[in-house]
This record gives structure tokens, sequence and C-alpha cells, in this order.
């Protein structure tokens, strides 16, 4: 740094000149011929005069290093005090869109603490939802949904034990998949299916499970897997609002679990405990049925998944769960179907501070798998309800990491498995209409 090594300089001639000047003074008085006693005089003062220069060299160096301390304290205060560039941390966005440039003008004015509209740090709670908002919400279907499908219907080592239950909602799955059949009960179904199919494993060993998943190839992209579907501007995002001290949640319907395994190893670097999902009973190794009441842990007891099915977490049930977990009304929320639509209003409803809720809109045709009839409706609920919406084609330069090429839609599922009683009876009368088919997605969310 330039400020240290300026002081350094100047105590290297401020030491010599010292130097120089007591050498002069002893030349001096020798050569005047004051004799031995002046001489030893002029000697003592001569090796004081050195002692103090020595003292005063040490004490000019460690003046130096303190000086050098606070140069070093001083460039990282101005480094931690540099102001945040928008436009950098949000350089996937198109500099037109209208989320974007609310978002920006929002923070200016959350963030000053001059401006009655200033937030609290505590205070700067943000909540998204997972499918659709931060990640690839179907391929043909949720993560969580091809997930069960793969573990029942194709995984060598559980397919042949899996329970009839468990093949019909994963076959239900796979012909909503390929027919957009309509099943109101599939997002309870799925839970507890999940629930069960996963039963016994650790909580880490269920993380395992995930990330070799993870690895499979995403059926409708050239260059990306199952875990690769992170929307890249929403990264940004996340990445803008911690740089403004904001606490980010993700508020899903995704199994907890299987959420927090599919971020973990990801480019979204949140700690566990600000990923909230659906819930199903976690047990110790020896509990053996026992109430929690009734049975205490032990040193060396594991945490397993219990096999049951708490609650889903979709629509008033995120509203609860923010309360409960977080405590803190938040000030901005991020969904894309109706199942945040409680979450959003939840956000921007009697707010004590000033606040947003964005919805994205799967507008986008070309660069992912989107639907121009879903992405009107949502734009017809942003303007009704004072959402602000965000156009995946209009708002984003890109969509998914470098590299990555939507080929088109496809089954990413096998055709649905013969079981002892056929798919095709278990299913309901498939529904036409494709809102309902739309609505039908958005409750499985």
């Amino acid at each position: 740094m330039e400020t240290t090594n300026e002081v350094k300089k100047w105590r290297t001639i401020a030491i010599a000149a010292i130097l120089v000047a007591v050498i002069a003074i002893s030349s001096v008085a020798v050569m005047a011929g004051r004799g031995g006693k002046t001489a030893a005089v002029s000697s003592e003062q001569n090796a004081a005069a050195v002692t103090e220069t020595e003292t005063g060299a040490a004490e000019a160096e460690a003046g130096a290093e303190v000086t050098e301390t606070e140069a070093v304290e001083a460039e990282a205060v101005t480094e931690a005090a540099a102001p945040i560039d928008a436009n950098e941390m949000l350089s996937l966005w198109n500099e037109d869109a209208e989320a974007r440039k609310q978002l920006i003008a929002y923070m200016e004015t959350i963030t000053d603490e001059a401006s009655p509209d200033f937030i609290p740090v505590e205070n700067r709670i943000a909540v998204f939802d997972f499918d659709g908002t931060l990640f690839c919400e179907t391929d043909p279907n949720y993560f969580d949904y091809t997930l069960l499908v793969y573990r029942v219907l194709e995984d060598p080592e559980y397919k042949e034990v899996a329970s009839e239950f468990e093949k019909m909602v994963a076959n239900k799955i796979v012909d909503q998949n390929t027919n957009g059949t309509k099943y109101e009960e599939l997002p309870v179904e799925h839970g507890q299916a999940v629930a069960s199919a996963f039963k016994g494993m650790t909580i880490n060993e269920f993380y395992d499970y995930i990330q070799e998943f993870k690895k499979l190839p995403m059926p409708s992209y050239e260059g990306m897997t199952r875990g690769g579907g992170f929307y890249e501007p929403m990264l940004q995002v996340v990445r803008y609002l911690e740089a403004n001290d904001f606490t980010v949640y993700v508020i899903s319907g995704t199994d907890r679990f299987i959420c927090r395994g599919l971020m973990l190893n990801s480019p979204l670097d949140l700690p566990a405990n600000q990923i909230i999902g659906s819930d199903e009973t976690v047990v110790s190794t020896q509990q053996n049925g026992a109430d929690g009441l009734n049975y205490t842990f032990v040193q060396g007891d594991d945490l397993h998944l219990g096999g049951e099915f708490i609650i889903k977490n979709l629509k008033m049930n995120k509203v609860t769960v923010i309360n409960k977990e977080i405590g803190i009304q938040p000030v901005l929320s991020f969904g894309n179907t109706t199942g945040d639509a409680a979450m959003a209003n939840y956000t921007i409803g009697k707010n004590p501070y000033k606040s947003l809720a964005f919805m994205l809109c799967c507008d986008d045709l070309e660069r992912e798998n989107g639907k121009l009839s879903k992405a009107q409706d949502m734009y017809n609920l942003c303007e009704e309800f004072n959402w602000i919406p965000v156009s995946m084609k209009n708002d984003w330069k890109t969509i998914y990491a470098e590299g990555v090429t939507y080929i088109g839609k496809k089954a990413a599922e096998p055709a649905a498995e013969e079981a002892e009683e056929p798919a095709a009876e278990q299913v309901e009368e498939q529904v036409d209409e494709p809102a309902e088919e739309e609505e039908a997605l958005d409750n499985a969310a």
C-alpha cells in the first residue's frame, strides 16, 4: 500500500539524518582538542546520543508499525463500505426490466438511514418459493416428483420392494407427465409416498441419495443435470439481497429434506435452517415406535426418516410456517404460482415496513419449459393483487448456467408400470381444460 511505503521511507531518512548528526558532533569535539576529559565527556555524550537515537529509531519503527496497522484497517473499512454496484450484481437482468428497476429503487431507499422507509437489518427478511422461482419447475414435473418416480419405478435396489401405494402414486405422476391428468389428492399422496419410500434412511443417507440423483441428465436440456436447474438471474437476486444485509429463506412445497439435499453443494449457498419445506417425521435409531415424550435421545443415536407425512407446505401453510419458524414478517417475497399467493399477500399486507412481492411468469418458450397460458394468468393476478411480475423471456439475458441448451419438452419418466392394478384404472377422468391442469400442478408445487 502506498501509505505504508511512504511511512517506511520517511522513517529510514529520519534515522539516517540523526546518525549523521551524531557523527558530526563527535568529530567536531575531537578536532577541537578539548583534552582527555573533554573527549571522555564527548564520548559519553556520543553514547547517550546514540542510545537516544536507537530509542528514537525503535519508537519511530513502532510508530510506523501502528501506522501500517491503521492503514490496513482503514483500507478494510473502505472496502467494506464500498457502495454495492447493483448493475454488476444484477448483470444477467436486462436494464429496462421493470422488476429490476423496482428492486433497485426499493433497496436504495430501505438501506438509507435518512429515509423514512429505512428498514433495520434485523427486519430485512426475504422469502423465496423454490420450484419455478429459483429452480427449473417442471421437466416434466417437480424435482421431488421425479425423485419419487425414480425411487419407486427405476431404482434397482428399491423398486422390487416398493409398496402398491407408492407404485400407484408414482404411476399417477407418470400419467400426469404424459397425459396432463388432474389429481387433486396427488400433493398429499406424494408426500405420504416420499415419507414411506425413504423410511429408515438417516438424514445424511437421504442427502447422499439425492446427490446421486442430481447427477442424472435433465431430459429437456443439453448440458444440465437434474441438480443444475438453478435460475442464474435469481441467484443474483439472492446475492444482491445478502449484500444488502438481508436474511434469505426458502419456503417450499417440496419436502424439507429433499430441498436441503438439492441445495447441498449447489450455487445457492444457504444454511439448512433457512430452508423450509413440507414435513415428515424424524425418529431416533433406538426409539422403536415410542412417542417422543417417552423416549430420551442417547449418545450414539442417529436420526432417521420416520416414514410418516406431516404437512404439505403450500398456500396458507406457508404463512403459518413463516410465522412459526422465522417469527418476523418478511418485507420481500418471490414466488411463481397461486401456491405462493398467501405468502405474497402476507408480505405486503399490513406490513409496518415498505414491502414488495414479485411473481415469476413462465413466458419463455425458447430457453425453457414455458407455458404462455399459465404466464398470462399470473400477469393478470399480479395486476389484481399489486404483485410485481417478472418476465423470464423479457427481463432476463439468460436463464440457466453457461453451456445449457433447451432442446424441447419430452417425457422424463418411463411409461406407467403395469402393476397388479393398471394405472389407467387408478386415475381420475382426464380434464381437458388447460387452466385446470395448471391448477393441479400449482397445487402440487
